[in-house]
């Protein structure tokens, strides 16, 4: 079983735009977590809850409000499912899938009650009938129960006395093997609470995890708005949840791949970040923390995991929704490494409507199979009764084969209907021309700049080639200075390139206005704002890495497109990736580490020699956004246009 991270989803209401920002080393932690550090806000009276970071390349992370988007998804991705053209869809998707018309139904082997049969990748329940391709079936449904096991009975837990607040001083939670403990605790009566230090209260517990078995920490019972974090002995962070328990509690779950001690820590939440600096040390939390009285679960036990197989070929578009007692759904590549999952997390009403892929039950993936095998779906989730339905499709590009497709990059701004992406309208937006003296670029360079961004958008989009056996990919990348006439067309993408916060009502960089794995919809526009990257400085400006010693016209033009790319990828189908990994991706998500989306080399200075080539490539996803796993993000762009 793994970790609840809080997600969002769907597009909204803009609000103003906030100044873009550091996040302070706190606060990347806490993202890096999973947690959020923005204050979480209830939507206003016209549903305004501010951009939505899924589909924007936000330039400040700490006002997105991750937890107000939660109530919006479910009802969306509801609604989507019960539509006329989300079931057209399908029907048009089954044209290249030869047995679509029935669906095969999957009933647990395992029996009624018990465990054991079908909790691991090696011993997971093969279904041979599903597949994309003739005589098979490309839907299943897979009727199945978590078994309830034996649960220890709790044993109450004295309160653990002040300082408990790091791993030195953690107190004894009595966990060791099968166990469960019940206590309660205080956040903010110790000596770095708001009447101490004010750095922040933590009570720590150690607890001794045993391999197979998996431990679950859930607080209730109160107000106070509570974190969970888990530590192994090192100090390092496994675990983590903000608010995946009932209202402000949190519920954490964790399995051991190795026995050995643990330290699970509560705090409270906090828009600085709620996790301590150094867990070793309880006076480093950056302050600001929710306080209060809360009640605490800790069990360790075991658990039934169900574990089933389908055999997928190369770009298949697989997508799959639990409902019933399943509430995360993780897909593993053939070779073991987990590719997606989704605990509790449903953004399938981002979707194209032109996508046939699933969604609207308690959680929902969607993934672009790279090689051909068996891939392994683990199910888990509360005991008793679930169903999981799985769909395989062929990517869109098959649909519409031999139909060469076209991203037209728009500079010319004008008027441009923001509603597109949560905005206040149509709406006068300034031409990409507007902005070239704001990086000391001459107004006469504009035609060599448009045409220096659409070489980089296209370099971006081609270098995927010869991926997964792929020839090079169809896709055309042109602009409104030499194709005019494209706007509009079947089959053409936009990009608008212009514009400012201001101007649009939309608080961001970019934003797409779909992401759509398979790449389904092939007439979706996209908007990159010019404002914040042309500002005199700060993080998610150009001019903050200009020196005498740049190339300014390329530099410029890099980031420029390295940006448009990014949400061309959300187009086709490819969700954020971590920016605070190692690993430098076209889909790093915003809010921090711009010089690596705009490419700028270790001397700190862009438009250098030692300038980064930023790609697609194979990432971790952005954890605020609650799926984890590794993205192949070329794969996606690979068969988002596939040659064929």
């Amino acid at each position: 079983m793994g970790f609840t991270l809080t997600a969002l989803v769907v597009s909204g209401a803009a609000l103003a735009a906030p100044a873009p920002q550091d996040l302070t080393a706190d606060q990347e932690r806490a993202l890096a977590a999973g947690f959020q550090v923005a204050p979480k806000a209830a939507p206003n009276a016209r549903g305004a809850i501010g951009v939505n970071p899924y589909i924007a390349n936000v330039a400040d992370a700490t006002a997105a409000d991750y937890a107000a988007w939660r109530t919006r998804m479910a009802a969306s991705a509801d609604k989507r499912v019960a539509t006329q053209t989300y079931r057209s869809a399908r029907t048009r998707a089954n044209q290249v899938t030869p047995a679509a018309a029935a669906v095969v139904v999957h009933d647990e082997e395992e029996p009624d009650g018990t465990s054991g049969s079908n909790d691991s990748l090696a011993n997971a329940e093969r279904i041979s009938a599903f597949g994309t391709a003739k005589a098979k079936n490309n839907v299943v449904r897979i009727i199945g129960s978590q078994a309830e096991l034996p649960v220890p009975a709790a044993e109450e837990l004295a309160p653990v006395p002040e300082d408990n607040g790091s791993i030195p001083l953690a107190g004894d939670s009595g966990i060791d093997g099968v166990s469960a403990v019940t206590t309660t605790g205080v956040l903010g009566d110790g000596p770095h609470g708001s009447t101490g230090d004010g750095t922040n209260d933590f009570d720590v517990y150690s607890v001794d995890l045993e391999a197979g078995l998996s431990l679950v920490a859930d607080t209730s019972g109160q107000t106070t708005d509570t974190i969970l974090a888990l530590y192994d002995a090192t100090g390092e962070l496994v675990a983590a949840d903000d608010d995946g328990g009932v209202g402000v509690a949190s519920l954490l779950e964790y399995s051991a791949e190795a026995d050995g001690t643990y330290y699970l820590l509560v705090g409270g939440y906090s828009p600085a970040g709620p996790l301590p600096e150094d867990p070793a040390d309880s006076g480093s939390g950056a302050g600001g923390a929710d306080e209060g009285p809360y009640d605490l679960a800790i069990t360790q036990t075991e658990v039934d995991r169900d574990f089933y197989a389908v055999k997928l070929r190369p770009g298949d578009v697989v997508g799959g929704v639990a409902n019933g007692n399943a509430d995360e759904l993780t897909v593993f590549r053939p070779d073991g490494d987990q590719a997606v999952g989704a605990p509790g997390v449903d953004a399938s009403s981002l979707y194209a409507p032109e996508s046939p892929l699933p969604g609207g039950g308690n959680t929902t993936f969607a993934y672009v199979a790279e090689e051909a095998g068996w891939y392994v779906l683990d199910v888990s989730g509360l005991v008793g009764d679930y169903s999981v339905q799985v769909e395989g499709y062929r990517p869109g590009a098959q649909l519409d084969r031999n139909k060469n497709q076209t991203v037209y990059l728009d500079f010319e701004g004008g008027r441009v209907n923001t509603g597109l992406w949560g905005g206040p309208g149509v709406r006068q937006l300034s031409p990409f021309s507007a902005f070239l003296g704001k990086w000391g670029i001459a107004r006469a360079r504009e035609r060599a700049m448009i045409n220096k961004i659409t070489n980089a958008v296209r370099r971006n989009l081609e270098e995927v080639g010869e991926h997964g056996g792929l020839n090079d990919p169809r896709v055309t990348v042109v602009n409104s200075r030499s194709h005019p006439e494209l706007a509009g067309r079947t089959n053409v993408s936009r990009v608008v390139v212009g514009g400012t916060i201001d101007e649009s009502g939309i608080s961001t960089i970019g934003i797409a206005q779909y992401i759509d794995p398979g790449n389904y919809g092939h007439e979706d526009t996209a908007l990159v704002l010019l404002d914040v990257l042309s500002d005199p400085s700060g993080p998610a400006s150009l001019n903050t890495y200009l020196t005498d010693a740049s190339d300014v016209e390329a530099f410029v033009a890099n980031g420029v497109g390295n940006v448009t790319a990014h949400e061309v990828g959300h187009m086709i189908g490819s969700y954020h990736t971590d920016n605070l990994s190692e690993v430098v991706n076209l889909m790093d998500s915003g809010g921090a580490n711009f010089q690596n989306l705009f490419g700028v080399g270790p001397d700190g200075v862009g438009g250098t020699a030692d300038d980064l080539n930023v790609r697609f490539v194979e990432d971790t996803y952005s954890p605020a956004e609650g799926f984890t796993g590794t993205e192949d993000t070329q794969n996606v762009t690979a068969w988002a246009y596939p040659g064929y």
